[in-house]
């Protein structure tokens, strides 16, 4: 069986968790019915199932290439890469004016779940393309505009995101790049990038890229870098493609994983005749660049999910249909008849921990795409808020949904046991595609340093209060609840342990260390608790649509074996009954991680500091 989602679980998350249609009938989303976005979930499964499956197994096993000085992708690539572009998908969230299809965000997050869970190495050409195209939207002259958006959006050429230097990593004010001003008005940009995705292909015939590059006589560090957009191709004042611009790929990285992905070394300039065109205002690159990265990092987090979700989906079937063992409840019965390994309590657990990591994941995506839409149809304090919120959650589903959803893979991987370690089964690519995502687009510790540091301090820690604070009236409304109580009050432990270790830890005198050594841990107790916050939340309305149709049957629902025995070949029953299991079994085996953690920052070991390495 090829690429599976859960639609029914994206679809409840969108229309019965978020207020999905009220936020349709805002003016910027008003030519959008909820029908018009089913069609185009329907339409997105479709080309994720028929197209970009299909050719995500030749992308890793034929990768992109590098010949004769030229990058080719893998050839089933060219097809597939022509039905999104004919589907407008590239530009599917942004702007009508410059090509975009005018979507919500949170409506795309869906879409780009099930084109990652498909196929991310072609996927990421799509997202860079947007993102870069987003900048010149955004910051842009009018001339920039007419000349790369809706190219871009339209997937005519494709765009990147250069920031990284062989010197300069994860330390991008050490960027050597540079940019000298010509009469012209333009740039010539000299220097070189390395692991830029998607840096060169043969899917376009141009290719944009968005790099940071520093002018003459700019102060070092961050605050000198200024943004640029470079054609690799030049583009003459109608349009039409001119002369090479002087960008050349050098080599492509052998990787892990994301084959079909070209990891590309750039060398610009290296003719001094490479020109580029300015964003903004010189030595404001950093923060224009932000509005590219803040939103791919939310992406990157979505690849984690995406990947996971993926590999649960399809560990699920695996395990439906392989035989193996006994059941468990005739174990002394030698000649009882082998049965499928989705019986054993073992596998069940792995899949249904996945299950939970996966539901939980898409929640905090889902609702911080929905922030993101509150952003665009509100204004002044309002807007605002939303914005300080999606600035807290975005290192939050970068990390935490990258790491935990390489986990998943991982557990699902153990599913098959010695079928997954082997490329027979699609285990062993989703594990190594989903790892790239806690490291590119910085790193996960990078984003913990960030959330700790920077966000959470930020205006007093109103944002995070605000959030963590649902969370809390959460666990007021199901602490008296007859089958949320135990859960309820596990989240609410939970909180106060996060609202202990915040109010404690400026007071302490190891406070830079103990921020420095448990930034990680501290990240992953909030997304811990925001996960388990959702799938409570959403496990309430499950029960009360699954209490509808019990009530319609004649069904009692304080009679469990009644309940399961009546939901077994009822897909709606069925699902809101293990939406409501998830909750609770997420509650019991993450929560608990909260307060371990919580014990551990206390205490501020150090030997990591201490030790001798």
């Amino acid at each position: 069986m090829g690429y599976q989602a859960d639609m029914r679980d994206i679809r409840f998350q969108l229309f019965e968790w978020l207020p999905m249609e009220q936020l349709l009938k805002n003016e910027l989303f008003s030519q959008w019915e909820r029908a018009d976005v089913e069609m185009v979930l329907d339409e997105a499964l479709k080309l994720a199932q028929e197209q970009l499956d299909p050719a995500n197994r030749d992308g890793d096993k034929v990768g992109a290439r590098f010949e004769n000085g030229r990058v080719l992708m893998p050839a089933s690539f060219h097809s597939v890469y022509q039905k999104i572009k004919e589907g407008g998908w590239i530009g599917c969230i942004n702007s009508p004016a410059y090509g975009g299809m005018g979507l919500p965000d949170a409506v795309g997050t869906a879409v780009n779940e099930l084109f990652f869970g498909a196929n991310m190495a072609l996927s990421l050409t799509a997202l860079l393309t947007r993102g870069a195209s987003y900048l010149v939207e955004k910051f842009g002259t009018d001339e920039m505009r007419a000349l790369f958006c809706e190219r871009m959006y339209s997937g005519q050429w494709a765009g990147t995101m250069c920031l990284t230097e062989p010197q300069a990593g994860s330390d991008v004010g050490a960027s050597k790049a540079r940019a000298v001003k010509q009469p012209t008005g333009r740039y010539l940009i000299q220097g070189e990038k390395i692991f830029i995705t998607s840096g060169d292909h043969d899917l376009t015939e141009n290719i944009v890229h968005a790099v940071l590059a520093r002018t003459p006589g700019a102060p070092d560090g961050t605050s000198g870098l200024s943004l640029f957009i470079v054609p690799k191709v030049r583009v003459n004042p109608d349009g039409s493609l001119g002369e090479p611009n002087d960008v050349v790929c050098s080599r492509l990285e052998e990787k892990l994983g994301i084959h079909g992905s070209p990891t590309c070394s750039l060398v610009f300039g290296g003719n001094d005749r490479c020109e580029g065109f300015l964003l903004g205002e010189e030595k404001s690159g950093m923060k224009l660049m932000f509005h590219m990265m803040n939103p791919a990092r939310i992406e990157v987090g979505l690849q984690g999910a995406a990947m996971a979700a993926a590999a649960y989906q399809a560990a699920l079937d695996y395990a439906r249909t392989r035989l193996q063992s006994r059941h468990w409840t005739r174990m002394k019965e030698h000649g009882a008849p082998q049965v499928p390994i989705i019986e054993h309590p073992d596998v069940r657990r792995m899949l249904f921990t996945s299950n939970a990591y996966v539901q939980a994941m898409r929640a905090l995506l889902m609702q911080t795409s929905y922030f993101m839409d509150m952003t665009h149809v509100t204004n002044g304090d309002e807007q605002e808020r939303y914005q300080s919120y999606v600035e807290v959650l975005t290192p939050i589903c970068k990390a935490w949904a990258s790491d935990w959803g390489f986990r998943v893979t991982e557990w699902c991987l153990q599913v098959y046991g010695g079928y997954g370690y082997t490329s027979d089964y699609p285990a062993e690519q989703y594990l190594r595609d989903a790892k790239i995502a806690s490291i590119y687009e910085g790193t996960n510790g990078i984003q913990a340093l960030d959330l700790v540091a920077r966000k959470l301090p930020a205006k007093g820690g109103k944002a995070i209060r605000e959030l963590l604070g649902l969370a809390e009236g959460t666990f007021k409304r199901l602490r008296n609840d007859p089958q949320f109580m135990e859960p309820g009050w596990m989240l609410g432990a939970a909180l106060k342990q996060i609202e202990d270790i915040s109010k404690g830890l400026a007071k302490r005198p190891d406070a830079p260390i103990v921020v420095l050594l448990n930034s990680v841990p501290f990240l992953d107790m909030i997304g811990d608790v925001l996960g388990a916050h959702f799938l409570l939340d959403q496990a309430v309305i499950a029960r009360t649509r699954l209490q509808a149709i019990l009530a319609k049957e004649g069904v009692s629902p304080s009679d469990k074996d009644a309940v399961r025995q009546f939901a077994l070949g009822k897909p709606e029953a069925a699902f809101y009954h293990n939406k409501i299991q998830v909750a609770i079994h997420f509650a019991y085996r993450v929560l608990p991680n909260v307060t371990a953690r919580a014990v551990a920052i206390r205490a501020g070991e150090a030997g990591p500091v201490e030790a001798i390495l």
